[in-house]
């Protein structure tokens, strides 16, 4: 009987571990789609805007409007996971996301286009949201770093097709049918039904006043970098009092202020938030320099991106293997030392063969990848399972907020020509402004180093205490 008995447990634990590894396939796969999503309608804004007669700026709100909407909703669904079933919030997600691409595939006007971005954002946030969640609720501490990996693999190939895709599908046919690529979600709806469980927590109400004040913050920041604006940036500092005075005297705040009590969990954030503004340059800055230094056409600058993505991808599981075995500290080190290498012989070599810049893209890609895992799983460790879910929405609010506003200083480095080179060795002019920021971002690497060891003897103290 006790044998009996006990071997029946082994296979309850063996069928928890196949379904944790049924789930996390399943994620990785939505994570690409969803990924795709963001980056797919950059390579079709000229066409939006030649179809509905807008500017620029204009038709830039179709990506950015995306990604503040998105980066907002990872954190309310991090703070509903808390409380609610996740299978019953993916499920409403993937839904939202549908209503939203189907509306895009027929929009006819810009205002509906809008509409349907800001629909598609409000059900896919749920997704970077489980990216962190899952495998912090449903993976040890020793497994977490794989199971990390396995998400990084899936946004890391996400962004690396996007834009190819997106170039086929706007060549062979025209960009509403990027709307249906979304769809292909639907599917997973059952499946994420099976393979979660019914855990809920505490039911306490959202604090959707503070998400506006949060929403106006972003907006107002991003508009004063974006356009130089004293008006936008009082509004930035008003709207950013309001939201801090609202999380420190609402019942239930948005974001929790004994967050940022905890010294080894901030001081973790700040760090992620540089390298993820960093690292944004890969997929943002590269294609510019393609097309604008080695003219190539925006398909064919995707191409040469794609190696370095691809194999960050498939390299992805390795880099949660290192931090499981050797340590997140090896890790993000080994992470910081890709990174200097990527942006130091960039700044020589920008503007060069773009079949060099491919090779030393794969290094950043690497960096990019493996810097997410060694941080969201040291955030992790710094978190009470009651934080979990809003620490970790948190953790990826910062990602996308940190890479907008990296998108908008480079936007503005870009304009007009330097004089000099910031790198001393640097003899040639042409692509000079991309080797500037290139030294800048060495430069922002070599802090992040600094500071990622600050953390460490934070962590190390919060442990022993």
């Amino acid at each position: 009987m006790e044998a009996t008995a006990q071997n029946t447990h082994e296979q309850k634990g063996a069928l928890a571990a196949s379904q944790r590894s049924k789930l996390m396939v399943i994620l990785t796969l939505v994570l690409v789609i969803a990924t795709m999503n963001t980056t797919m309608f950059n390579v079709a804004l000229p066409a939006i805007g030649e179809q509905f007669s807008i500017s620029p700026s204009q038709s830039g709100w179709i990506v950015t409007s995306y990604l503040i909407i998105y980066a907002v909703g990872s954190v309310i669904y991090g703070k509903l996971a808390d409380q609610f079933k996740l299978k019953n919030l993916l499920t409403i997600g993937i839904l939202f996301m549908t209503v939203g691409s189907l509306i895009g595939f027929i929009a006819f006007n810009y205002p509906l286009l809008i509409i349907a971005r800001i629909l598609q954002a409000a059900g896919a946030s749920i997704l970077p949201a489980c990216a962190m969640i899952i495998p912090s609720r449903y993976f040890s501490p020793e497994t977490r770093g794989r199971a990390l990996g396995m998400t990084s693999a899936g946004l890391t190939f996400g962004i690396a097709i996007g834009p190819i895709i997106a170039g086929l599908v706007t060549t062979t046919l025209t960009w509403n049918y990027l709307f249906l690529i979304p769809l292909l979600m639907i599917f997973s709806i059952p499946l994420f039904r099976k393979y979660l469980d019914d855990e809920t927590g505490a039911k306490n109400k959202i604090d959707f006043v503070g998400a506006f004040f949060l929403v106006a913050t972003i907006v107002s920041l991003m508009l004063a970098i974006s356009k130089s604006n004293l008006i936008f940036g009082a509004a930035f500092l008003i709207f950013l009092v309001i939201f801090i005075w609202r999380i420190k005297t609402a019942a239930n705040p948005f974001i929790m202020p004994s967050l940022f009590k905890n010294k080894a969990y901030t001081l973790t954030l700040l760090t992620f938030a540089m390298g993820a503004g960093a690292g944004f340059a890969l997929p943002y800055l590269s294609p510019l320099m393609f097309v604008d230094i080695n003219h190539l056409s925006p398909f064919a600058s995707g191409l040469f991106m794609f190696p370095g993505a691809i194999i960050a991808a498939a390299l992805a599981k390795t880099g949660g293997k290192i931090a499981d075995t050797k340590g997140n500290a090896t890790l993000a080190y080994m992470t910081i030392v890709l990174y200097l290498i990527c942006f130091g012989v960039l700044s020589f070599v920008a503007g060069a063969s773009p079949y060099l810049v491919m090779v030393v893209l794969i290094f950043g890609y690497l960096a990019q990848t493996y810097f997410q895992i060694a941080m969201a799983n040291t955030l992790s460790n710094t978190l009470s399972k009651e934080q979990t879910g809003t620490g970790m929405g948190l953790f990826m609010l910062v990602n996308f907020i940190a890479s907008s506003i990296s998108g908008t200083f480079i936007g503005k480095a870009l304009t007009g020509t330097p004089d000099n080179a910031l790198n001393p060795l640097r003899s040639v002019a042409e692509g000079i402004s991309y080797s500037n920021i290139y030294v800048v971002l060495t430069l922002i690497i070599v802090i992040i180093g600094i500071l990622y060891t600050v953390v460490l003897k934070t962590t190390g103290k919060r442990m022993k205490a």
